[in-house]
């Protein structure tokens, strides 16, 4: 076919499946935390496609990666290992708790293979009964039946008959209640180290301390989801390092790529000799392409300064945001850590998250939801201050033609 498609936002309604409601404009270009549209309106980004693009568009690494492996060898499967896979799961493994990764395309599937290795551990070790995954309500875990069971939002696991079974979900930061019903009977506890689409909460010392000293006296491993939480979104280069605690299985994607798909299951040298030859795997998982660029990625982001620049950039985003509060009295508090950021709107603006979001775009501005009561900024880690300042000035924009 040699038809030219004319490519508008109409074509989406026609030859997309429904499940997702985009915005109005198509961008067409990216360059650093700037983006432009088809008719060649600017826009500032502070979503970084929802916590990925860590570097912003087309960063120079990033770029020269890609080109250089793409002419030397796309694809092998795993019938093969291959050079950049090999030196991604050494740099993964120097900075942080773990001894052995396996690679795989996206958040939901590393958090798929650490909840079938702790399942396969305890069956092991201990036997069939030890079996139960505790989560945690308003948690998001990813899409595939599996892991959006274990997510505690039902509105995104129901209506799809049978949901995998023995998963419990408890209220986040309730020490008590997990203390009351962890058992003996429990295989892992998943939990994200800050709540990402549950609406920016992070844990607090108590609650975060205790999971890890349970977990320990039930013999259940500990699972962290660092999907959006990782690769120094929290001024960390995982946020378990910030905690005071290490988990036994984490799972991160998302900005691991910064924008080219991949994601990986870190663990130890103990729990990994469980998933023996052909009970786990993967058709692109570790695909050289992608571990090029994440490569490249990982190498930026662990640097010291670009750690130090996120918690610099996080102190410029709450001091815009007090003041655009200041104004419009519309957030009842700013949560999160270093670059994962919620402003969470208060009693007299409940449900107008996208509303916000909406009259953003039209001010040349993308931010995202947390729920329909916050407003969530996830920008680029490298950001240059002039835009932070630029982005907020069109935020209050946004918000002064919602008042």
């Amino acid at each position: 076919m040699t038809t030219e498609i004319n490519v508008e936002r109409g074509l989406f309604d026609e030859v997309m499946v429904p499940c997702y409601n985009p915005m109005e404009f198509i961008p067409v270009k990216g360059q650093g935390s700037r983006v432009w549209d088809q008719q060649g309106n600017e826009y500032i980004d502070f979503a970084g496609g929802i916590a990925v693009s860590c570097l912003g568009h087309c960063h120079p690494a990033m770029v020269k990666a890609l080109t250089e492996q793409g002419n030397k060898l796309w694809h092998l499967s795993n019938v093969m290992t291959n050079e950049p896979a090999l030196r991604l799961a050494k740099k993964l493994t120097e900075i942080s708790f773990a001894e052995k990764v396996f690679f795989s395309n996206s958040g939901a599937e590393a958090n798929e293979a650490a909840l079938k290795l702790a399942r396969r551990y305890a069956a092991d070790e201990f036997g069939p009964e030890k079996s139960e995954i505790i989560a945690f309500k308003q948690g998001f875990h990813g899409r595939t039946f599996f892991t959006v069971t274990v997510g505690g939002q039902a509105a995104y696991s129901d209506g799809f008959g049978p949901k995998p079974g023995d998963i419990t979900h408890l209220e986040y930061n309730n020490v008590e209640a997990l203390r009351s019903h962890i058992s003996d009977r429990t295989c892992a506890v998943m939990i994200e180290p800050l709540q990402g689409e549950g609406g920016i909460v992070s844990p607090t010392p108590e609650f975060i301390q205790t999971v890890r000293e349970l977990c320990d006296k039930h013999n259940a491993l500990l699972i962290f989801d660092e999907v959006q939480t990782g690769n120094g979104r929290t001024g960390h280069f995982f946020a378990y390092q910030g905690l005071g605690i290490t988990p036994d299985i984490l799972s991160t994607a998302k900005s691991l790529g910064g924008g080219f798909p991949i994601g990986a299951m870190l663990t130890t040298t103990k729990l990994a000799e469980h998933f023996k030859p052909g009970t786990h795997g993967s058709t692109y998982g570790g695909n050289p392409l992608a571990c090029a660029v994440a490569e490249a990625v990982v190498d930026i982001i662990s640097q010291p300064e670009t750690l130090a620049g996120v918690l610099e950039r996080e102190a410029l985003f709450r001091a815009g945001l007090e003041k655009i509060n200041a104004k419009y009295n519309l957030f009842s508090e700013v949560r999160g850590k270093g670059l994962l950021i919620g402003a969470a709107l208060n009693e007299e603006w409940q449900g107008r998250a996208r509303d916000i979001l909406v009259a953003a775009g039209k001010q040349g501005l993308m931010i995202l939801m947390a729920g329909a009561n916050v407003v969530r900024m996830t920008p680029s880690l490298v950001i240059e201050k002039e835009e932070i300042e630029e982005g907020l000035a069109r935020l209050d924009k946004a918000i002064a033609s919602l008042v």
